[in-house]
């Protein structure tokens, strides 16, 4: 069994990423990053927090902006055109969940596509279900994407299953699956048999927050393993994979954490220096 640390290439990629980074700073290009926070959710403070932190390590400029769980839609709204706006940032993220008053999908198409980083408008959506470049793509899966081809795991002809068919994740990661020529099944909370789909897969990615959701007898002898999930189960962080015993089985597995974790964040920087480029394309 081969372990997927996703730590180790993220860390090799940022530092690629830094110098592009120095490059566009030569050329008197700053790569800038905003982050709006609302509310005082203690997980997505702590995203928030190391997505700063990994800013100012590849040197990227980062402006957080914290705002009040009472921060009304309108107020919002009005942060983001501004944000839109201003051609010294490069990037827009706003953190998810949002509180409940504020609708998340009128947020996200709010963001200039231009600027979407995270790769959620339905601009930047729609060129990936198309297979169009250009534009950005979902840092998770985009990330996993990355791991794949680091450990030279073969997509093309491969059955996949994705478990989870969220927007961010299980969606957009079998579109990429797809493009790559892979076959793909996606899986949810509906699935009537879901050992049926994973027993014979080549590849299971679970992103469904569910701990110990796949387990030994769910997969074949050989598979590879992309762990998507983060729980906290008794003060630890454990993803949605049985690691202990599914790791028995597989060739090739990503730790919690420290798999693709570290991962959607080196993505997000990736796109973030994408969007810096653009403004010399301009």
């Amino acid at each position: 069994m081969i372990l997927l640390d996703g730590k180790k290439l993220s860390d090799k990629l940022k530092e690629n990423l830094k110098q592009e980074v120095l490059e566009l700073k030569a050329q008197s290009i700053e790569p800038c990053l905003a982050v709006i926070l609302v509310g005082e959710d203690p997980a997505s403070a702590t995203y928030v927090g190391s997505k700063a932190k990994a800013c100012e390590q590849c040197e990227i400029k980062s402006l957080v902006y914290k705002l009040d769980v009472n921060t009304t839609q309108n107020e919002l709204l009005a942060l983001i055109n501004t944000l839109n706006h201003d051609d010294s940032i490069d990037g827009i993220l706003v953190q998810l969940p949002l509180p409940s008053h504020i609708n998340k999908d009128i947020i996200l198409e709010s963001i200039n596509f231009n600027k979407d980083v995270d790769g959620f408008h339905p601009f930047n959506v729609g060129n990936l279900n198309l297979n169009l470049k250009g534009g950005f793509l979902p840092c998770t899966p985009l990330g996993v994407m990355k791991i794949l081809e680091h450990y030279d795991i073969k997509l093309q002809g491969a059955s996949v299953v994705v478990i989870g068919a969220s927007n961010i994740v299980g969606r957009p990661m079998a579109t990429l699956l797809l493009n790559a020529n892979a076959s793909v099944s996606i899986c949810h909370i509906y699935t009537k048999d879901l050992k049926a789909y994973t027993k014979n897969a080549d590849i299971v990615i679970v992103a469904a927050g569910c701990p110990n959701l796949l387990k030994e007898d769910m997969v074949k002898e050989g598979v590879v393993v992309i762990d998507v999930g983060i729980n906290r189960v008794d003060g630890k962080i454990v993803g949605d994979v049985d690691f202990e015993n599914v790791s028995k089985k597989a060739s090739y597995i990503t730790p919690v954490p420290g798999g693709v974790g570290p991962m959607t964040i080196a993505m997000l920087l990736e796109n973030t220096i994408k969007s810096a480029k653009n403004r010399i394309k301009k």
